[in-house]
């Protein structure tokens, strides 16, 4: 990072990542995920996408707004009450077979569970979203045997061993970046160790997940720390409680929020964020890479370019 640019460039140890139909530049680009929750309790949309014509609608229209990638999730990350493996798998498997008929977006799912994730990937999923870092060692065994990419969260879920949509009343950290650090790059060498290949990872330091606003904000500020790790940083930050708390605004009114944060984040060393509101997203981060110097303007260059100054 730099004076001048305050950018931080990670020490990415495969910046190009071959995801699905799509390959990506980490290190001069930064791809888009909408957030489609196929569930009735989501905490942002309150089940506005849980029925399947919704949520396949949601994807499609996600793709064609200019999202790379789409993480479609059957179980909040919030504790609640438990639901069945088939249950999981009849929510998320038709919405990935939906659109991978129709679309070669990147496709992500995001469950904990080994089952669900067997049967994601076979449905055509090409990325799984654990963000219980890695607290079902089943899991890291699915992925050893495929080539799809794995997101490494942190979360209390493993670490303490009380497991997903646990309960954490005032969590408390030391340095909470320190440990976040720490644990995802413990996580990500048990992973490895497993016979998940390093070019496969993906981290994602949990921006609220069993952290409060405090925390939230410096894992932000400090997001290059994490980044230093090497693998792609996922930020997931898209109308998140720190985004209302820090503002004073409610569900419906953390757009603006989001998109500054999501920016921060780039500038810190993320490479992918997790958003909401697509069409937004996608524009906020476009223009990012082009003032960063990594995409051409797309529209016509026409401002002060003739003979007469406008």
């Amino acid at each position: 990072m730099t004076a001048a640019s305050s950018l931080y460039a990670p020490p990415l140890i495969d910046p190009v990542r071959r995801i699905g139909a799509r390959t990506f530049d980490f290190s001069r680009e930064v791809a888009v995920m909408a957030v489609v929750n196929r569930t009735p309790d989501s905490f942002y949309d309150k089940g506005r996408t849980f029925g399947l014509d919704a949520a396949v609608a949601a994807c499609v229209q996600a793709a064609q707004a200019g999202a790379d990638w789409v993480d479609i999730g059957g179980v909040p990350f919030a504790p609640g009450p438990a639901l069945s493996t088939e249950d999981e798998a009849a929510r998320v498997v038709p919405v990935i077979e939906a659109v991978r008929a129709v679309s070669d977006v990147v496709i992500s799912v995001d469950t904990f569970d080994a089952r669900v994730a067997r049967a994601a990937l076979a449905a055509g999923a090409d990325v799984i979203n654990d963000t219980t870092g890695l607290h079902d060692p089943e899991l890291v065994r699915v992925m050893a045997d495929t080539d799809a990419a794995l997101v490494v969260t942190h979360s209390l879920a493993a670490p303490r061993g009380a497991g997903p949509r646990t309960q954490f009343a005032k969590p408390v950290y030391g340095d909470v970046v320190a440990e976040v650090r720490d644990f995802l790059a413990e996580r990500v060498a048990y992973a490895v160790a497993s016979g998940v290949a390093s070019d496969r990872l993906i981290i994602d330091p949990g921006h609220d997940l069993n952290k409060n606003t405090l925390h939230s904000l410096e894992l932000t500020r400090r997001l290059a720390e994490i980044a230093e790790l090497g693998h792609p940083v996922l930020a997931a930050v898209s109308n998140k409680d720190f985004v209302g708390e820090t503002l004073d605004a409610p569900r419906g009114e953390r757009v603006s929020g989001s998109l500054a944060a999501a920016v921060v984040a780039i500038m810190r060393g993320a490479r992918i964020v997790r958003m909401h509101n697509v069409r937004e997203s996608v524009a906020a981060v476009r223009m990012t890479e082009a003032i960063l110097g990594w995409r051409a303007p797309t529209g016509a260059l026409v401002h002060n370019m003739g003979e007469e100054n406008a």
